[in-house]
């Protein structure tokens, strides 16, 4: 039943965010430039009102949870403290939520890598940005704030419409993506109509762990109707499987096989065996979209095997019945170090 609950919340954004945008004429802004426009921190107390307010009152997590400036909007981070040589890793989250569903995975990876989990402008507790945000936009948003943060290269972990921010990430700044990690990579045909897309939703909030409700649910409602739309449409009309495939760099995706807005692991297969790809493809058996969230143990242990170009192995320390696999190496991913 409470699972239910945060279905409802998140059909009952998109469908009512399509009625405000059909009754107020919204507009498609062009995808080749971003919404974020640069302004001047304000200097009456606006911000620090604002952290004030959205700061978590208590830990939330293990990393530490900070605020900094992107283009004069305050963002909500969490970051390791790892010493500053430390491999740099940024975690990019989803539709309508933060980055704290992330956290279970994050977490894992905090003491080997320096860890960065933003909530994106307008998502979480980060500020609003002047307009509603789309895809391009909030992949020149990350890039933003690894800018503030003195970060030049990094390698991005993205779930459902992290990815595709993760893609875009790649295509207009390809020198600073040093490996990318796409897990549940959401838009495109499979996600379209729009109904089909709220009906794949819906499906899954069912598949979910029951402990999501509590995490999803604020994220939901702060995100608000006035931004689902857009970013709802830019997301399932976004080409993901086509920029996933043009990307020249080491990448993982990682999927579940109670997915349903994707399609099952040996259709994703069939798709990426017809080129020649840089991709890595695992899948989990047992699991549904939210898999940062719901199994942790396991994408941990496989993230771990991909940076270090070990063999992709089930993580036997992990409960339940879960079962990690290799799925697909492209012929430019490179091998595992035990067949080098």
């Amino acid at each position: 039943m409470r699972t239910r609950v945060l279905v409802i919340i998140a059909v009952a954004l998109v469908a009512a965010g399509a009625v405000l945008a059909t009754l107020t004429g919204l507009r498609r802004r062009s995808t080749s430039r971003s919404t974020l426009v640069p302004t001047a921190p304000t200097d009456d107390g606006t911000s620090s009102r604002h952290r004030e307010r959205m700061h978590p009152k208590k830990p939330q997590s293990s990393l530490a949870e900070r605020w900094t400036t992107v283009d004069g909007i305050d963002v909500f981070y969490r970051e390791s403290q790892n010493p500053p040589d430390a491999p740099v890793m940024m975690h990019v989250h989803g539709f309508g939520l933060s980055g704290r569903y992330l956290l279970p995975t994050a977490e894992r990876l905090g003491d080997e890598f320096h860890t960065l989990v933003p909530d994106l402008p307008g998502f979480g507790r980060s500020g609003k940005a002047p307009g509603a945000l789309d895809v391009p936009d909030l992949a020149h948003a990350a890039a933003r704030f690894l800018d503030e943060r003195g970060i030049d290269k990094v390698t991005l972990v993205g779930n459902s419409m992290g990815c595709p921010v993760i893609c875009e990430f790649a295509y207009h700044y390809p020198e600073r993506l040093e490996r990318a990690i796409l897990v549940s990579p959401a838009g495109g045909l499979h996600n379209q109509p729009l109904p089909r897309a709220v009906g794949q939703l819906s499906r899954d909030g069912t598949r979910e762990p029951p402990s999501m409700i509590g995490v999803a649910t604020p994220d939901y409602l702060r995100f608000g109707v006035p931004s689902t739309f857009k970013m709802f449409r830019s997301l399932t009309q976004y080409p993901s499987l086509e920029r996933l495939l043009e990307l020249h760099i080491p990448t993982l995706v990682v999927i579940g096989d109670r997915d349903p807005l994707l399609p099952p692991p040996h259709r994703v297969k069939e798709i990426a065996e017809r080129t020649d790809t840089h991709v890595l493809l695992v899948g989990i058996d047992g699991a549904a979209h939210a898999i940062n969230f719901s199994h942790p143990g396991e994408l941990s242990h496989v993230i771990r095997q991909f940076m270090a170009d070990r063999p992709i192995t089930d993580d036997p320390d992990s409960p339940g019945n879960a079962r990690v696999y290799e799925v697909h190496r492209g012929v430019h991913h490179p091998p595992s170090k035990a067949d080098a």
